[in-house]
């Protein structure tokens, strides 16, 4: 890294550059960057190139001599990189509204990380991030890999333990957005207390701790269904059953809200469907309008309304450990690394979103111990399906697709089901080319999505 560090962002044009280039521009001083690349495709060129416009203005008002480059040719950008972000959506945000709409219009939670659109978002993510890889073997064999690209868990297991690329690190803004919001429930401020995180990427628990080193997880249970309680604002706020989480005695992250309160999320999610108002949808508009304040050539800071869009603060979360790292600072962070036994119930060499130090070494996972029957199970089934729907995704084997829709709590099983998984094939063939002829075979047979949303988008070319 002499002479500056370089960094590059895969996913360039997306809506939280912003907030990345923030987060870069307020630790100048511990990381000095020298050049940034922001990565996209041809079909992402115009928003590259408007949130790139964006971020050259934000590091010249800076008074930072950094450069920042944007390109479409990722292999001249990774190039002796020492620092790789991820954060891109393949299919962008049309692909989200297929994941949602297809299984909301047989009766079943279509959510961007859960259920049958979660699966088939890794589907779509998995090969790519396997090309990423093998780019970064021959043109950056050193550089680390900062993954908050969706579905977060998966994408870094399969980086990790699949692929072997061990200098990974997967982050999630919803232990950021707990630690942020919870203390404020029972009358404090985060930096009087301890967190413990322990689970996997979108299922994890925690406890916390105050300075004396009691314990105020049950304190904060009883505010968990408060309006600011911590859960991220994307995610409708289904109340908790209370005397369950007292029973447990761990806070859940929100995103069990789909699995503890299945009926009621679902309920609200066909609601919202019905009316055209899913939440791909919505945030299709929330990310409109911010590109058109990020097309006003006198704007260089951060807009206010990205904090709207409901993944704030993944970006600074990636500065932060790539400052971490850097500087072998030894700072706690939840993220998601190999297990090597702080989670007993789960392989060694699994990947699990954990509370650990983060140093020049990477991530030193700190052990949680072992999970309760009630957690311990949930877990356990939730690994079995990423590992199912890993090597589906890598395989393009139709039947590990069907074991991964079998046991995943979200989808209903029986003919539905499938109606489902054979719908959504379809719909995403643009970006599955591991499962061409399975979806070949498909279409003959005459499978076509049902919902006219996503007719409409397939006819438009999206």
């Amino acid at each position: 890294m002499k002479g500056g560090i370089k960094i590059v962002t895969i996913g360039g044009g997306s809506s939280y550059t912003p907030e990345l280039m923030e987060g870069f521009i307020k630790r100048y001083a511990e990381l000095p960057i020298k050049e940034i690349w922001l990565v996209d495709i041809e079909d992402g060129r115009e928003k590259l190139e408007i949130v790139g416009n964006l971020a050259k203005r934000m590091w010249q008002a800076s008074g930072y001599p950094v450069e920042v480059h944007l390109t479409l040719d990722r292999r001249e950008a990774l190039k002796d990189a020492d620092f790789v972000t991820t954060q891109f959506r393949v299919g962008l945000l049309y692909a989200r509204i297929k994941d949602e709409r297809i299984p909301l219009s047989y009766g079943m939670i279509g959510q961007e990380t859960n259920g049958a659109g979660g699966i088939f978002k890794a589907f779509r993510t998995v090969p790519v991030i396997k090309g990423i890889i093998e780019d970064m073997r021959e043109l950056c064999p050193n550089a680390w890999l900062i993954n908050f690209t969706n579905p977060s868990g998966m994408i870094t297991e399969t980086v990790i333990r699949r692929l072997g690329w061990k200098k990974c690190i997967g982050l999630c803004n919803v232990p950021v957005t707990a630690v942020m919001k919870e203390p404020a429930t029972i009358g404090t401020t985060s930096d009087k207390l301890h967190y413990r995180f322990a689970g996997i990427n979108h299922f994890h628990w925690h406890k916390v701790f105050d300075a004396d080193g009691n314990e105020v997880t049950q304190q904060i249970i009883e505010h968990i269904n408060d309006k600011e309680g911590g859960t991220p604002k994307n995610i409708f706020q289904a109340e908790f059953p209370l005397d369950l989480l007292k029973s447990t005695g761990v806070l859940p992250c929100g995103y069990h809200r789909y699995y503890f309160m299945k009926g009621e999320m679902l309920s609200h999610m066909i609601d919202d469907f019905k009316k055209n108002e899913t939440r791909a949808e919505k945030v299709k508009a929330v990310e409109d309008k911010l590109f058109e304040l990020y097309r006003n050539p006198d704007l260089s800071v951060k807009p206010k309304e990205l904090e709207e869009r409901g993944g704030a603060y993944y970006s600074d979360a990636a500065c932060e450990c790539i400052s971490a790292i850097y500087n072998n600072k030894r700072q706690m962070m939840v993220v998601s690394t190999e297990n090597l036994g702080s989670v007993p119930c789960l392989p060694p060499d699994a990947i699990v979103e954990v509370s650990a130090l983060i140093s020049a070494k990477g991530a030193e996972p700190l052990a949680w111990g072992e999970m309760r029957p009630h957690e311990r199970g949930w877990l356990q089934l939730m690994k079995a399906m990423e590992e199912c729907v890993i090597e589906a995704a890598l395989t393009g084997d139709y039947g590990m697709a069907r074991e991964a829709f079998d046991i995943n709590p979200l989808v209903e099983n029986g003919a539905e089901a499938v109606k489902v998984l054979h719908e959504l094939f379809v719909a995403h063939e643009k970006y599955l080319p591991q499962f061409a002829e399975c979806i070949s075979k498909l279409k003959a047979q005459g499978v076509a999505p049902a919902d006219e949303t996503v007719r409409k988008l397939l006819e438009e070319g999206k």
